[in-house]
């Protein structure tokens, strides 16, 4: 791996981080869903692959956050009951929030190219 491929693997994974926790909440913010549900949703957006091994955990630090709650069990002819996940009110505030600065940094980034246009 070359310096630029690295940095920009680091770079991505730093923007990565907070953009996995907005696309979860984002997803709750329509229904309540399953982890395993979130897990393929998450997967049908291109290039967002995520594996259980990452959201588990992400559903963990968002439950203990106060943002997500699980609702109900669900049984699974799979194994364990299913954890059905949920959004508080505040992480319906936080959600909001989250939305709105990408938002702006998104109009921030047009601005940055279109100023550095030929």
């Amino acid at each position: 791996m070359n310096g630029n491929t690295s940095y920009i693997a680091q770079w991505m994974t730093q923007i990565r981080r907070g953009w996995l926790e907005t696309c979860i909440l984002n997803l709750l913010a329509g229904e309540d869903i399953h982890g395993y549900g979130l897990l393929l949703r998450l997967r049908h957006i291109p290039g967002l692959g995520i594996s259980e091994g990452s959201l588990y955990p992400l559903l963990s630090r968002l439950r203990l956050q106060g943002l997500i709650v699980v609702r109900r069990l669900e049984e699974s002819p799979d194994g364990p009951p299913r954890k059905v996940y949920g959004l508080t009110p505040r992480g319906r505030q936080v959600l909001a929030l989250m939305n709105r600065h990408f938002d702006v940094m998104t109009r921030q980034h047009q601005l940055a190219q279109n100023w550095s246009a030929p």
